[in-house]
């Protein structure tokens, strides 16, 4: 089958984060509605993608300091593995990574003259930050960054207030809005609900608290243990998937305010399906996160009729109209508990909310890649292409 779409991204799956799932699904997606997908990320030891449909190729990786599970790798200087990309007869590239695999996509849109897609998924400058004390020095990769996203025929952010970030760091240029979706998005009966309570020890009556992604400090972890224990005079379980370079720390901390009893930390989970199981068991989704731009997760639980409490003004909360389809605070951990306090007394109402986020802020992976592939042939026949996809 000719190859036609060139997907690029730094982590794939069974690395998980809301960019992997992203390209995953991009990749699933338009392999059955057009073919001729390749995903190009680097090398996982052990990773199986002998079930794709799509082609994944891997590059040589090395582990990113200080961020496990992560890595990168040097496609852009691996003459072998470039020339093996250009010969892949490509009609688009899309870069979901500034980064090697980003500079990848730049290197062979240029060589074949083809339209690059870039988007700007995540807060890079609060990444560096937390590794480099140099503010010089992370000015110096945020203007490599920019740059990147300067050579790309379109940028794209996954929510409107993504826009806000890039121009922050100096981005001039045209931007785009291209939603994220969701797979969670199907109709699912109340017994789904039930039973998947049911399998993970939940009595009818609990009220459950759940966060999913990466176990870092940047998400604002602390600031929801911190708020745990301050309503731990009510009933309630809480949740968190995921792992990250936190993640011991989190669980001494959850030790040290006494809350093992109503805390259970459950590691990574890379079946949906698991996952979904989740979602679907949890009253309330606790995302206080001021890094993220545009969580998938946020989304995912919303599928499974589980609103969300974030910060008011943060990047990825400007989804949500508090009380009608999810729940706004300030940025203060008193005001945090006093209304985790209200909402665990309150679970009618919750779940009234959830209901109407599955319906207003939920779209399927399906529907987004059919607006994706729109917008790559538009591209293309700009670019005086002949063919399109």
């Amino acid at each position: 089958m000719e190859t036609n779409i060139g997907l690029f991204n730094e982590c794939f799956p069974p690395v998980m984060d809301g960019v992997s799932v992203c390209v995953q699904n991009y990749a699933y997606w338009m392999q059955k509605k057009v073919g001729g997908v390749s995903v190009i990320t680097p090398n996982n030891p052990g990773a199986d993608y002998s079930d794709c449909d799509y082609e994944v190729l891997q590059y040589f990786s090395v582990p990113v300091p200080f961020r496990p599970p992560y890595k990168t790798g040097i496609a852009e200087i691996d003459p072998a593995f470039l020339k093996k990309l250009v010969e892949r007869r490509f009609k688009i590239v899309h870069a979901h990574s500034p980064f090697a695999s980003g500079l990848a996509a730049a290197h062979v849109a240029k060589l074949r003259g083809i339209p690059l897609v870039a988007t700007f998924h995540s807060k890079y400058r609060d990444d560096f930050s937390r590794v480099i004390p140099s503010k010089r020095i992370v000015n110096r990769i945020i203007k490599r960054i920019i740059e990147f996203y300067g050579r790309a025929d379109e940028v794209w952010v996954p929510q409107a207030s993504v826009e806000e970030v890039i121009r922050e760091y100096g981005f001039k240029g045209p931007v785009e809005v291209v939603d994220n979706g969701s797979d969670l998005v199907a109709d699912r009966p109340e017994t789904f609900f039930a039973d998947a309570r049911k399998e993970l020890g939940i009595s009818p009556d609990e009220f459950v608290m759940l966060f999913v992604g990466q176990h870092i400090w940047e998400k604002n972890v602390r600031f929801i243990i911190d708020a745990l224990e301050r309503v731990k005079d009510v009933p309630f379980r809480m949740f968190f998937v995921g792992n990250g370079y936190a993640a011991d720390a989190m669980k001494d901390l959850v030790s040290e305010k006494g809350l093992d009893s109503r805390v259970t930390f459950a590691g990574t989970l890379t079946d949906r399906a698991a996952i979904t199981k989740y979602y679907a068991a949890a009253d309330l989704f606790l995302f206080p996160s001021l890094y993220d731009n545009a969580p998938l997760v946020v989304r995912e639980a919303a599928a499974l009729h589980t609103p969300a409490v974030m910060i008011d003004g943060a990047t990825a909360a400007t989804i949500l109209r508090d009380g009608e389809n999810g729940f706004l605070i300030p940025n203060d951990l008193e005001a945090f508990a006093a209304r985790l306090r209200e909402l665990i007394h309150d679970p009618e109402r919750v779940h009234r909310v959830g209901i109407q986020a599955s319906r207003t802020i939920v779209r399927s992976w399906e529907d987004v890649v059919g607006e994706v592939l729109d917008r790559y042939n538009r591209l293309i026949a700009r670019k005086s292409l002949i063919t399109v996809l």
